[in-house]
């Protein structure tokens, strides 16, 4: 099962941070937000397909992310887990760790924003720019 998430940048994105990649809903960025690639999506966790939820809300099960802006394609692994509420309105994060919260969508990633290509960011400090986020869970 897919699930399609459109965002668009922002002069403000650095993604310097080491263990999360965020997108949200909000129209605005800080400097603090450096995990933050995109915001204006059109979806947050809560948002996110009931059928699509209840896969992530698999203990273990494989959760793929792949973004697409401009030319670049980034793909980032994780998982999905039993605790996971995906209730939040605004935000949806990818996380490195275990670390469960109602903005998490996927825990044990193996990338995160600071490993995303510097070309990619460069596109996504221009706030006209349209990125596409697309999480795929295989339904066995």
């Amino acid at each position: 099962m897919q699930e399609e998430i459109v965002f668009y940048g922002h002069p403000k994105i650095s993604a310097l941070h080491t263990a999360t990649i965020e997108i949200t809903k909000d129209d605005y960025l800080t400097e603090n937000g450096d995990c933050i690639i995109g915001i204006n999506s059109n979806k947050s966790c809560d948002d996110l397909d009931v059928k699509l939820k209840r896969l992530i809300q698999t203990d273990g099960i494989p959760v793929k992310f792949e973004f697409l802006i401009g030319n670049y394609s980034f793909q980032v692994n994780g998982f999905g887990n039993s605790q996971l509420n995906l209730s939040n309105r605004h935000d949806l994060v990818l996380r490195k760790s275990s670390f469960i919260s109602p903005r998490t969508v996927s825990i044990k990633c193996d990338k995160s924003s600071n490993e995303i290509p510097r070309g990619m960011i460069s596109e996504l400090r221009d706030s006209s720019t349209k990125g596409i986020l697309i999480i795929t869970v295989l339904d066995s």
